[in-house]
């Protein structure tokens, strides 16, 4: 047939869905971000303290080991919700360093090359860029803190057996849970600084310095005022008091409690996400 007698026809193969086009962006940014060496490291690295923990399961669990210590001893090797406080806070850290090295190469450089009008005329909100781009966080963070927290409750429960789970079965949904508020957290806060700051090393800086200089503001208007409440403005202070509250452990009353740094948490978090969303535009008018 002539080239000239080919009319238009309408389009009739199969439509991918629109999981599959959001989930486009993540596949290749993983791919970028796993290659890098510094990141690696820092994955590695953060893998020694989930083992010695692991190790002081196994040694919690064998009582053969520790024969002829007194019951202090035994009360020091119990496995309760302190014991996965101190696992969750320290690899806490690991995270937030993590964040801060690889968050700002999210979205500063598709800002730099104006690249957003090439991705909203796509059939993409501004919603699916950034769940798009927190996925890849997301997954990096859970690989130093959700899943190692998986792995040492089912560790645990394996040892300790059926009885030990169904007493303590909250922990591991604390684990989830109390990680995952703390990466959804620490996630807007490296794609907000990403978004506003242009260079890497600046962006990153920002991000630790996000979380140290709200310490410093809420320990300064303590001193200052001598009152307690300014500690629900630290981070660190209130993502333990909601981890502390998930794991059932003893809160200061003179302190801000669980449902104010949780209302605290929520608040920042949609701030953060109002300000991310009205950065990412397809058009920016420069005055």
């Amino acid at each position: 047939m002539a080239v000239y007698r080919r009319g238009y026809q309408r389009y009739n193969a199969g439509l991918t869905s629109h999981a599959a086009r959001m989930m486009v962006m993540p596949r290749f940014t993983w791919e970028r971000m796993v290659s890098q060496k510094f990141v690696l490291i820092l994955i590695v690295v953060s893998m020694f303290w989930p083992l010695l923990c692991s190790g002081f399961v196994y040694l919690a669990n064998h009582s053969e080991l520790w024969q002829g210590f007194d019951g202090g001893f035994k009360k020091f090797l119990a496995i309760n919700g302190n014991f996965f406080s101190i696992f969750m806070k320290a690899q806490s850290v690991y995270a937030l360093i993590l964040a801060s090295v690889a968050g700002p190469g999210l979205i500063a450089p598709d800002l730099a090359n104006n690249a957003l009008p090439l991705y909203f005329s796509r059939p993409l909100t501004r919603g699916d860029y950034i769940l798009s781009r927190m996925i890849v966080l997301i997954g990096l963070l859970s690989i130093v803190t959700i899943i190692p927290g998986v792995l040492l409750f089912a560790m645990q429960v394996g040892m300790a057996g059926a009885d030990w789970f169904w007493q303590n079965w909250y922990l591991g949904a604390a684990i989830v849970a109390g990680f995952a508020l703390y990466i959804v957290t620490v996630s807007l806060v490296a794609m907000t600084s990403s978004a506003y700051v242009k260079w890497r090393v600046v962006a990153g800086a920002l991000v630790l310095a996000f979380f140290f200089l709200l310490a410093g503001a809420s320990e300064m208007i303590n001193e200052v005022f001598r009152v307690q409440w300014a500690s629900v403005f630290n981070i660190g202070y209130a993502m333990n008091t909601v981890w502390a509250g998930m794991l059932d452990l003893d809160i200061p009353d003179d302190k801000p409690g669980v449902f104010e740094c949780a209302t605290f948490i929520v608040i920042l978090a949609a701030s953060l996400l109002a300000l991310l969303a009205r950065k990412l535009r397809a058009v920016e008018v420069i005055k």
